[in-house]
């Protein structure tokens, strides 16, 4: 779980990253998670942009997918959503205390 400094760093990185994935009509599928995982592992934090023609709701697909990653889900901000999972590797986004 983070603290509300942690978020707001994280909401700070997000800003200036753009979405790499976007979620489309098809839904949630295996293969868009497992992209969403690796995706996590290698960078530690994700925007993603659930498009228009898509009938799920951002919060829920943030929800659902902060779950099933044991991602810390960081913020929502109209169709996008940014998800934050630490590296066990090596860390490369320090959180502040």
């Amino acid at each position: 779980m983070i603290t509300g400094k942690q978020r707001s760093y994280l909401k700070g990185i997000a800003n200036t990253i753009d979405p790499i994935f976007q979620l489309g009509k098809n839904g949630l599928t295996e293969n868009f998670i497992r992209q969403v995982d690796d995706a996590l592992k290698a960078r530690e934090i994700v925007k993603i942009n659930v498009l228009k023609n898509s009938t799920l709701d951002p919060s829920e697909v943030a929800s659902q997918l902060s779950e099933e990653l044991n991602a810390e889900f960081v913020q929502s901000i109209g169709r996008k959503f940014v998800l934050y999972r630490q590296s066990e590797d090596k860390p490369e986004i320090i959180l502040p205390r």
